[in-house]
C-alpha cells in the first residue's frame, strides 16, 4: 500500500512525516514532488576507490542553469528536508525528469524508517540537458511498515547518512568493514 495525499497530510499532522519546505501544490494524489537544491558536487578523482574516502567538490547551480553532460556523474540534493518516522520513503524520478533523459538515483531510491535529512541525488543523463535549482526533480512515496521497528535509522550508531545537510553527501562505503 502507498499512502494517499490525505494520509500523507494526516501523518504530517501527527509528526510521523515531515517535509520542509512544504507546498500543498506539490502534493499529488499519492506522492510529494521534491525539488533540486542549489548544490551539485562531482568527485575530485576520475577513479574512485570503494575502500577510500573519495573527496567531492561542490558548486552552486547558477541562475541560468547548468548543463549536465553524459558520461559524467553528479551528486545533487533535494531542496526539501524530510523526516519519516513510521513509513518507508521511496524517492523516484518524475516522468518529466525521465523524459529529459535524467536519472536521479543509481541505486538508492529507498529510505529507511527514521531517515532525517535532505536526499542526496545520484544524477546522470543520456544527453546534454540544462537543469535549474528549484526545478521539480523527483517524488516521494510512502509505504506503511508491518510490525514494530526495533531501531530506527536515525538511532543507529552506524547510520552513515543520518542528518544529511542541504549539500550532497559523497559515498561512505569506505566506513564499511570488508
Amino acid at each position: 500500500m502507498i499512502l494517499t495525499d490525505s494520509r500523507i497530510l494526516e501523518e504530517m499532522e501527527k509528526g510521523t512525516i515531515k517535509i520542509e519546505p512544504f507546498n500543498r501544490a506539490d502534493l499529488g494524489s499519492n506522492s510529494y514532488d521534491v525539488h533540486l537544491g542549489k548544490w551539485l558536487a562531482t568527485y575530485v578523482n576520475a577513479e574512485l576507490d570503494a575502500k577510500k574516502h573519495n573527496k567531492i567538490e561542490y558548486f552552486e547551480i547558477p541562475d541560468e542553469g547548468f548543463v549536465l553532460q553524459p558520461h559524467a556523474f553528479y551528486l545533487g540534493v533535494t531542496q526539501e528536508y524530510t523526516e519519516t518516522h513510521s513509513h518507508v520513503p521511496f524517492l523516484e524520478g518524475k516522468s518529466s525528469t525521465g523524459r529529459l533523459g535524467i536519472d536521479i538515483h543509481a541505486t538508492a531510491g529507498k529510505g529507511d524508517v527514521g531517515f532525517c535529512g535532505n536526499w542526496t541525488l545520484e544524477i546522470s543523463c543520456k544527453q546534454p540537458v540544462r537543469i535549474y535549482k528549484d526545478m521539480p526533480i523527483g517524488q516521494l512515496i510512502y509505504f506503511p511498515v508491518d510490525g514494530e521497528i526495533a531501531v530506527k535509522y536515525n538511532q543507529k550508531g552506524n547510520a552513515k547518512y543520518s542528518g544529511q545537510p542541504d549539500k550532497p553527501v559523497e559515498s561512505m562505503m569506505w566506513k564499511n568493514q570488508f
